[in-house]
């Protein structure tokens, strides 16, 4: 029996028609808590960064750590253990994972109109404002997501089997519809459409081990072949053959690897050596020269850097992410180096901050290590001597989270 794969706008009945199907067509519910959990005590994940991975927008940081290809990977992979099962329905962003070439598998999304989810939310005691908000928010994550995935519409008819307002299947007519697309012969379980399933798994693991490696390209798998598209201005690609068809073939299940210039591939080689996540390090500074190629020159070192001009631009933007390092400039118009450096140490004690200066005093390097500061280092900043003070903070950090 075919399996279902669902999604839900915001306040269209979700949880009322998933029971109803789940009973009426005999079917068990996975969610995305429920594959997340699978996938997070299985590899030794965080829950909280893979969450943030699928469900937020992604970091400024990820083109240097690539995390939010490396979670959804494994996100796949644990999803992929369930899709060998029949009888389910896939609700959530999980369903998104699910190829087209899985067809034992039907894909719903349930929508409707903006004014009929508000009127819905007035129902459910959500004010007017506070729904529209809701409602907002909850349609750009999913948008994001999906554009992250495909670069496709969340809401395109391409990505789903069927499209339907929840007035539509609450009346039963949807209901009967659905029962009937399952018991269709192209949605039966066929053994092409379980290869499908075989080749999501041995994908999602290749990939994991591309960026275990360090290397993010395009991947297709298809009955146990694998295809690698790589940036068609990618150097020495004899060479790099060679070592990302290592990597390929040592996935169980792999029978032959190709690998390709893909026309327009933005897909991007990592590293080429052993590849290590690089420290995300804030740099916080006025002189906007002086930041910008600072950052450039920590970038080939290794670090991965990401500037900010102000102490309150800095602030504002640690609420949202998470850098390892702050790089923060000492004197600054309005908040100065040292009250940025006493609120980081406040809302977030594990980064570690390094506070610059051109015109210190003993006075001002003793208060910046009163206040927590790892180092206190003078402008001209020596290059080599602030990546060795940089890289020092961030083997603190990565000492202090073994021994947690």
């Amino acid at each position: 029996m075919p399996s279902l794969s669902t999604y839900f706008s915001k306040y269209t009945n979700e949880k009322l028609i998933i029971d109803e199907l789940s009973s009426i067509l005999g079917l068990q519910i996975f969610d995305d808590r429920y594959v997340m959990d699978a996938a997070c005590e299985k590899y030794s994940i965080s829950r909280d960064k893979m969450e943030q991975a699928i469900y937020r927008k992604a970091s400024v940081f990820n083109h240097f750590t690539f995390e939010r290809e490396r979670y959804t990977a494994y996100l796949k992979l644990a999803l992929a253990e369930f899709l060998s099962r029949q009888d389910c329905i896939f609700n959530g962003y999980i369903s998104f994972l699910i190829p087209p070439e899985i067809t034992h598998v039907i894909k719903i999304l349930v929508s409707d109109s903006k004014k009929y989810r508000i009127r819905q939310a007035l129902v459910e005691k959500i004010s007017e404002e506070e729904a529209k908000r809701i409602i907002i928010k909850s349609d750009l994550s999913v948008i994001d997501w999906v554009d992250f995935l495909y670069q496709s519409d969340a809401f395109s008819s391409s990505l789903h089997d069927i499209i339907l307002a929840p007035y539509r299947i609450l009346s039963f007519d949807g209901f009967e519809l659905i029962k009937k697309i399952m018991n269709d012969e192209s949605s039966q379980v066929t053994s092409v459409s379980e290869q499908a399933v075989k080749d999501m798994e041995i994908a999602a693991k290749i990939e994991i081990a591309m960026l275990e490696n360090g290397h993010k390209v395009g991947i297709n798998v298809n009955n146990n072949q694998v295809l690698l598209l790589v940036n068609p201005d990618s150097f020495n690609f004899i060479q790099l053959t060679n070592k990302l068809s290592l990597v390929a073939f040592s996935v169980e299940g792999v029978e032959d690897v190709q690998i390709n210039k893909g026309e327009g591939c933005q897909f991007t080689i990592f590293r080429d050596k052993k590849f290590e996540l690089p420290p995300k390090v804030l740099l916080v500074d006025d002189e906007r020269d002086f930041v910008q190629t600072l950052s450039e020159r920590l970038m080939v070192r290794n670090f991965g850097p990401y500037a900010v001009y102000d102490g309150q631009q800095a602030l504002e933007f640690i609420k949202h992410e998470k850098p390892d390092v702050m790089v923060i400039d000492l004197r600054m118009p309005g908040m100065n180096g040292l009250e940025v450096l006493r609120q980081v140490k406040k809302t977030n004690p594990n980064i570690e901050v390094i506070i610059l200066s051109g015109h210190g005093t003993l006075k001002s390097e003793r208060a910046s290590m009163e206040l927590g500061a790892f180092s206190f280092l003078h402008k001209p900043a020596d290059l080599e001597k602030l990546s060795k003070t940089i890289k020092a903070a961030y083997d603190k950090i990565a000492s202090e989270k073994r021994c947690d």
